[in-house]
């Protein structure tokens, strides 16, 4: 494949992979890796049950994001009140923060096992410092083909 289809390849890929790929966060991989390792493939009878699952909720998520031109919470601000808007967008807040803390925490524990001389809080810094100064730095869509680019190496799996 030259480098004239594969480019292309990769403009066509919209941010839905992005957004498919950021699923797959370093608290996850984390969380898979101690499942194989204590589990083995005793667990993988859930696969069957759980993808129809996980393809439905994603396939619903798609649609409100085309129906309404936003995601989940603009949606239940459109139809909902304040007072059922506000404790929502609240918890979605804390289980963001909690979820961000966890993945840079993971970052940090998997870069302690490669060089364990690094504090685990200046790595901790150090990331959250490299990746607000990207988010802030670099233009959206520049961003965004940065992001497209790292969500092909989840193919290292297979």
């Amino acid at each position: 494949m030259s480098i004239g289809p594969l480019r292309s390849f990769i403009k066509s890929l919209g941010p839905g992979i992005i957004t498919g790929s950021s699923d797959d966060d370093p608290s996850a991989i984390t969380t898979y890796s101690q499942a194989g390792a204590q589990f083995g493939f005793g667990l993988l009878w859930l696969v069957i049950m759980l993808c129809p699952l996980i393809i439905a909720i994603q396939e619903m998520c798609a649609r409100i994001g085309i129906a309404t031109g936003g995601g989940l919470a603009f949606t239940i601000k459109k139809k909902y009140s304040n007072k059922v808007v506000y404790p929502i967008i609240s918890l979605l807040l804390i289980a963001n923060i909690i979820n961000i803390g966890a993945d840079i925490g993971a970052m940090t524990a998997s870069l302690k096992l490669l060089f364990p001389q690094i504090p685990a809080i200046i790595a901790s810094i150090s990331f959250v410092v490299v990746i607000l100064l990207l988010e802030i730095i670099i233009p959206y869509k520049q961003y965004a083909k940065i992001l497209r680019l790292f969500a092909l190496f989840l193919l290292a799996y297979v």
